[in-house]
């Protein structure tokens, strides 16, 4: 029964480590693309596929004002690995790696946000999705463990569990997908998160520098 307390240590040692300014930034951006009515896309693989659907979930219904007329505008969500029809039609014609970058070309536009979660950042279907992202200007975001991986350096801003263990680093992602929520939910115009320097507010979006 020694394993319970060690685990739990190993996660809160995890927690403690993480820095709060990528945390900070993200939460920025997802509220500009709120505000100027761009999409954020979420995409993973096993458990990170059923974090990517929870967080939109929890950040398209879960932030949602009480009544449309409480002036507050809705996130515009969608988990890439939710539609199943789609996603086994291109795994099937075209290849795993491309679930998720097929499903973008259709969609994704400058000023978008695309998410996506692997724990061990080599995920190549997330990876191919995140070359399309750039390519179509969309803000890149990637939530890693281990070493982070080639998603890591792919992205625009990342958000990296400093662990080796699979389960902790998803369980530091889902405390990380509730604790943004929770702050978008507790927001206050008057308290801002400011832009972080390496974008631009472009009329139509988000714009990388």
């Amino acid at each position: 029964m020694h394993t319970i307390p060690h685990y739990l240590e190993k996660l809160r040692q995890m927690l403690d480590q993480l820095p709060l300014a990528p945390l900070e930034e993200f939460i920025a951006i997802l509220l500009y693309a709120r505000a100027h009515g761009n999409t954020v896309f979420f995409m993973g693989n096993g458990g990170s596929g059923s974090t990517a659907s929870h967080f939109a979930t929890d950040l398209g219904k879960g932030t949602a004002p009480a009544s449309d007329t409480a002036g507050v505008p809705r996130f515009k969500v969608f988990a890439l690995n939710d539609p199943s029809p789609t996603f086994s039609a291109y795994a099937n014609d075209m290849g795993y790696q491309t679930v998720f970058a097929e499903q973008l070309r259709a969609w994704v536009k400058r000023g978008d946000i695309v998410v996506g979660l692997s724990t061990s950042g080599q995920s190549r279907n997330v990876l191919a999705a995140m070359k399309v992202a750039r390519e179509a200007g969309a803000v890149c975001v990637g939530f890693t463990g281990f070493d982070g991986g080639q998603l890591k350096g792919s992205v625009n801003l990342s958000l990296h569990v400093p662990g080796g263990n699979v389960g902790q680093i998803e369980d530091a992602h889902h405390i990380l997908m509730h604790l943004v929520c929770h702050c978008i939910r507790e927001h206050d115009s008057a308290d801002p998160y400011p832009l972080p320097g390496w974008v631009e507010a472009q009329e139509w979006g988000l714009r990388v520098r």
